[in-house]
């Protein structure tokens, strides 16, 4: 009976370890999308005020 309780606890673990490591490389993939749009976000903002402060200093 013990035996039994161990391949369980052994199935159970293997289970969660393959559903978890899956879920690490969707996770990081996010990540990667998180940083190009934060990326082009910055790109647009810097452009933003450098048109703003351009159009300053021509007057």
């Amino acid at each position: 009976m013990k035996n039994f309780s161990l391949r369980w606890l052994y199935s159970l673990v293997f289970l969660l370890f393959s559903l978890t490591l899956g879920g690490c490389d969707f996770v990081g993939d996010v990540f990667e999308f998180g940083m190009w749009t934060a990326l082009i976000i910055i790109v647009i903002i810097v452009l933003i005020v450098y048109f703003i402060a351009k159009k300053f200093r021509g007057r």
